[in-house]
């Protein structure tokens, strides 16, 4: 899961006063950090005593003092501590709780690679404070490093007090060189000399063979060596790389194991028989370590070619700048001081870790279905099924969507919709043309597959595809390159702004008629994602909406003034604008005795002027209510300043992906779906869709599963307090527990809680 499927984790006398009473409060010492993750013992904290007292100060501009914001990244580094709670709790199947301790060491590479490193290179211009928060980038990197230490430190106890021994009662065991018998041993002997040593290139550090340069994130061992070598030189160090074609985990074979789940670690096979590598001299030790690189691209505007710009791009990810390095328990300081200096970094960007360095490549994927979570049916939706049932097949999608908008709530509901759609209009001969935007996806993709058939087909077809999907840029360019050669026309959309809008355009000819069909979604167009992401995806026919995509793609394609839209809100042109207004209604609303009540779920929300405004609305008694995956820069329940306002994240077996947009009005309801979270990033710097739930039926439900049953939580809920902590719902009293995801499950796909 990591939208991912999901990162662990200062005062200077030069801070104002508001400043520094906010950062009085996010000084949390280590123990308090981690126990940051408490169970409330009521439902809510709504009362006047649970509110924070802060320092704040508005100012004529309409914007908030420093010590009204969380810092960005500290705040992201808490939501994979919510991630590696779950790996800590027995609500979870055994292996699923694996999995959790495999995502957050998969979230905390990425939290190192783009934005410990960022903040590093901001460093090194200069350590002034940046962002809204007011701190300076050597305050956040010691933050970080005291939080992430501790984080790491909890995530091999739980791995190997916790985890590891539940797995071994399940004879699922990760077995220590000790533990072999001898036939086990003589085995793994075979299997080094046969399948690991001759891939092996072991390197000598000698004025002849300077320190090599590391692969970002690769596993490394560094031997310290006694003896001469073949030509008579005293050689003391080595680094042995594990070349990545090696898997990490090793199965022994069913004969040694009476057919149990017995692994070997491919680090403690090298270690074994490192001596091998060396012959005649005498290894006196040998340690794995891990180097992680800054992995962020760094693209000009004025490219001529993105495709073959970032293909260079890509190489230099591989060797960026270093920022952290990983260590096991048992290595010698002066091995990790020598690294340290040839690295250039610093004893805080040392981690020792006890087991293996890189849990990301762990092996978790047994099937064993008692150790998991239950398995279930994705349903697709009634309108689809009964125009199947009842049309010609080739084309009864067309037939359900001219009925009326249909609604698909991932992963409850399965993908194939999306799928079978474009496979029909791949076959259409009604079908004259198929747009599509793609951000994440692969040539295996059955979305390119039917690109690329409906191209062969005759069909206009064109792809608007993202090369820059961060981690996903290889797969993109590749796609680019099968669609092209299908015949498909491929853009990159537009330099400088990230094409993240999900919008699927097909257009038909009925009786002598055009006739467009439109998909948007929240999230990609991606199966994989979409069995463990929550995201809505709207099938529509609707006029207006499929006028203005349309008028989008023109936009992403073509060049021209930006378009004048009927219904739906674009970023960088309306979106922010838009919410700004909308904010203001519940506004006047308040002020007017009305009620007024705002419920926004996002992803995560930095921006700094709608936050702002979110305060003012708070102010003038706006009942505001925050669902939020990760990022959570605005301070809820703080006296005076934002009352009004709550803020929870639920962390459950889905990562939470979708986008819902709700504005009272007065009574005249408003709800948008959408593609961008309230970040700078998407509301200025990409190109996003917002579009309006207008059937009364489809509002209905999406206000009560997206919105309420998230509300009602209070098991895998966390609530945001002003001084910056998350703390876990648990249900009080004889309140009954209520699990959002569980209960979607319940009444969508029949599976009991």
């Amino acid at each position: 899961m990591a939208d991912n499927p999901n990162k662990a984790k200062i005062t200077d006398n030069g801070t104002d006063k508001n400043q520094g009473a906010s950062l009085s409060h996010e000084r949390l010492n280590s123990h308090e950090r981690l126990n940051s993750h408490e169970r409330l013992n009521s439902h809510e904290r709504l009362t006047n005593s649970s509110l924070t007292q802060i320092d704040w100060q508005r100012f004529d501009d309409g914007s908030y003092s420093s010590s009204s914001y969380i810092h960005r990244d500290l705040s992201l580094l808490q939501f994979n501590l919510r991630v590696l709670a779950q790996a800590a709790s027995p609500r979870h199947p055994l292996l699923e709780r694996l999995f959790f301790l495999i995502i957050f060491s998969s979230n905390m590479d990425e939290f190192f690679e783009i934005r410990v490193a960022g903040i590093m290179q901001k460093l090194n211009i200069g350590d002034v404070p940046s962002s809204p928060h007011g701190m300076r980038p050597s305050e956040v990197l010691k933050e970080i490093s005291a939080v992430a230490h501790e984080a790491i430190d909890e995530q091999y106890r739980i791995l190997n007090q916790d985890i590891l021994p539940a797995l071994a009662k399940e004879d699922i065991r990760y077995l220590r060189r000790d533990e072999l018998n001898a036939e086990q041993s003589a085995w793994m002997k075979r299997y080094f000399i046969e399948q690991v040593s001759p891939v092996l290139t072991p390197i000598s550090i000698d004025p002849a063979h300077p320190f090599p340069r590391l692969v970002n994130k690769s596993l490394n061992f560094i031997a310290t060596l006694e003896g001469k070598d073949a030509f008579g030189r005293d050689i003391n160090l080595a680094i042995v790389p594990a070349p990545r074609s090696l898997p990490r985990v090793i199965r022994l074979p069913n004969e040694l194991t009476g057919g149990k789940e017995h692994h070997v670690m491919l680090s403690a096979v090298i270690h074994e028989h490192v001596g091998e590598l060396f012959p005649g001299m005498n290894v006196t030790g040998c340690h794995q370590f891990r180097l992680t690189r800054n992995a962020d691209l760094d693209l000009a505007d004025d490219v001529d070619d993105i495709a073959k710009a970032l293909e260079g791009e890509l190489e230099n990810r591989r060797f960026g700048d270093k920022v952290r390095l990983e260590v096991t328990t048992d290595c010698p300081t002066p091995i990790s001081d020598y690294l340290l200096e040839e690295f250039e970094l610093h004893d805080n960007q040392l981690y020792r870790v006890n087991g293996p360095v890189n849990l990301t490549r762990l092996l978790f994927d047994f099937n064993i279905p008692k150790l998991r979570y239950q398995s279930f049916t994705h349903i697709v939706p009634k309108p689809f099924r009964r125009e199947f049932d009842k049309l010609d097949r080739s084309t009864s999608m067309f037939g359900a969507m001219r009925k009326g908008d249909v609604l698909v709530h991932h992963p409850f509901h399965a993908f194939s919709p999306i799928v079978n759609l474009l496979w029909q209009a791949a076959s259409d001969p009604k079908v004259l043309a198929i747009k599509q935007t793609l951000y994440r996806s692969g040539t295996n993709s059955e979305i390119v597959q039917a690109l690329a058939a409906a191209a062969r087909n005759g069909k206009e077809v064109t792809a608007v595809i993202e090369l820059r999907a961060r981690f996903d840029e290889a797969s993109n360019i590749a796609v680019a390159n099968f669609l092209q050669e299908a015949g498909a026309v491929v853009v990159y959309g537009i330099v400088g702004y990230k094409t993240h809008a999900k919008l699927m355009l097909i257009v038909r000819r009925e009786d002598d008629r055009i006739r467009r069909y439109v998909h948007l979604g929240t999230g990609n167009y991606h199966a994989a994602n979409a069995k463990v992401y929550t995201d809505y995806g709207l099938f529509t026919a609707d006029a207006d909406i499929s006028e203005d995509v349309h008028k989008i793609f023109q936009e992403l394609t073509g060049m021209g003034k930006p378009a004048t839209l009927k219904k739906l809100l674009h970023a960088p042109f309306t979106l922010h604008d838009k919410l700004m207004s909308f904010i203001d209604d519940e506004i006047a609303h308040a002020k007017a005795g009305k009620r007024a009540h705002m419920i926004i779920k996002v992803n995560a929300l930095t921006e700094r002027r709608l936050i702002a405004k979110l305060y003012d609305a708070s102010q003038a008694g706006v009942k505001i209510e925050l669902i939020l995956r990760s990022i959570c820069c605005l301070r809820p329940q703080v006296k005076g300043l934002s009352e009004n306002i709550t803020v929870r994240s639920v962390v459950g077996r889905f990562l939470e992906h979708t986008r819902i947009y709700y504005f009272h009005n007065g009574g005249d309801e408003r709800m948008y779906l959408g593609s961008a979270d309230w970040m700078d990033r998407n509301l200025f710097h990409r190109v996003e869709v917002a579009f309006p739930i207008e059937d009364k039926k489809l509002f209905a439900q999406i206000y009560q599963d997206g919105l309420q049953n998230y509300l009602k939580d209070n098991v895998q809920a966390w609530t945001l307090t002003g001084d910056g902590r998350w703390q876990q719902l648990s249900p009080v009293n004889d309140a009954l527990p209520h699990v959002a995801q569980n209960h979607l499950l319940s009444v969508i796909n029949h599976v009991d809680e």
